[in-house]
């Protein structure tokens, strides 16, 4: 099956006019679009609720912006790892600057009710089985204003910019709040297609540690037919969205067990859920499993790139939208009703969000490097 790709503009369009308090439609009008606002709104909720991803096409989020992007982080991942190393900080959590490859564990490595439930999958659905820690690196880059106090320092730290990139903090500001807008339209679809107040989820947004985090694999090194970049995992935070890679190879679960590669069309993004929004809708949505390989269509992609002498770096164009560290996290509305709702008890987010750090071997410790 294929994702459905929303289209934003409507809603945008018409959020836009009636914010500027332009003259109202005739009564006709009006009802029709909130038929169809309620329509494109259930549509993203129920592609959430049921696949756990979604394709969306954002008129303010252009392909010229995601290639100035890559462009710029293909450059960086290119650069000597000892370069690359200075900007680790692995005392923040590896929240701010480079993550090395080598350091992150996939989930699915390290859970053992998570590798009981892959042993029960059907063969074809299986993901891939990781040997060891993900071979990839990351950099984290913050967006969005922080909390002027917080009792989460290490997951609001200032930003790490890299020497020799004098375009590095326009280019990451202005790629991180596009995507960010792009989420927050999302967020207000999903809230009214549940059912909840628009702003149910976008006021926990606000000041959240939010992470523009690209990934970097070396294709030249790690090409190889199945190799894992990104093992089996789910993301621990509100909502994940992607620009299109220039290398394919993420493969997604759907609700019902089915696996699918991704094929993010040119000029659309690919958002996902992540945990924080399992436990606002207690367990309504689901966080998505999925996982980065070497596939067929990978190794295609990377003869292309070799004969017009491209970088063979696979970098994901990866952001994290998140809770604000201090907030609450529970089963919001008529979600704290449902079966399920008792797994969800009310957690800080930034404490929730440094358990699943220590779970994936990011959570700084003294001496830890």
């Amino acid at each position: 099956m294929d994702l459905p790709v929303v289209d934003l503009s409507r809603y945008l369009g018409i959020s836009a006019r009636r914010g500027a308090g332009a003259l109202p439609p005739a009564a006709a009008e009006v009802e029709a679009e909130e038929v169809e606002l309620r329509a494109l709104c259930a549509t993203v909720s129920g592609c959430l609720r049921d696949t756990g991803a979604l394709l969306v096409k954002d008129p303010r989020c252009s392909v010229e912006d995601n290639d100035r992007f890559l462009d710029m982080m293909e450059r960086y991942f290119g650069r000597p790892e000892e370069f690359k190393r200075l900007q680790a900080r692995p005392a923040l959590h590896y929240q701010v600057g480079a993550t090395p490859e080598g350091v992150e564990v996939p989930r699915s490595l390290v859970d053992e009710d998570m590798q009981a439930k892959i042993k029960l999958m059907p063969e074809e659905s299986q993901p891939a089985i990781p040997r060891g820690p993900d071979p990839k690196w990351r950099y984290m880059w913050r967006v969005g204003p922080r909390p002027a106090n917080t009792r989460f320092q290490e997951l609001n730290s200032e930003p790490v910019i890299p020497e020799g990139f004098p375009e590095w903090k326009e280019t990451m500001d202005s790629w991180g709040s596009k995507m960010i807008a792009a989420i927050e339209v999302v967020a207000e679809m999903a809230a009214i297609g549940f059912g909840l107040d628009k702003d149910a989820f976008t006021s926990l947004m606000k000041q959240g540690p939010h992470l523009l985090a690209p990934t970097g694999s070396d294709l030249q090194r790690h090409g190889s037919l199945g190799t894992v970049f990104a093992g089996y995992h789910y993301d621990l935070n509100f909502l994940t969205i992607h620009g299109r890679s220039r290398f394919p190879g993420l493969s997604i679960w759907l609700r019902n067990g089915q696996k699918m590669e991704v094929k993010v069309p040119v000029g659309c993004l690919l958002i996902q859920t992540g945990m924080q929004i399992e436990w606002l809708t207690g367990g309504k949505c689901l966080a998505g499993m999925h996982e980065v390989t070497v596939t067929n269509r990978t190794l295609e992609a990377i003869e292309f790139a070799k004969q017009q002498n491209r970088s063979i770096w696979r970098v994901s164009s990866t952001l994290f939208a998140h809770i604000a560290s201090d907030a609450i996290l529970k089963p919001l509305g008529h979600f704290a009703e449902t079966p399920f709702a008792s797994k969800y008890p009310p957690t800080c987010a930034g404490d929730f969000v440094e358990r699943e750090l220590g779970v994936i071997n990011l959570k700084g410790r003294k001496g830890y490097s």
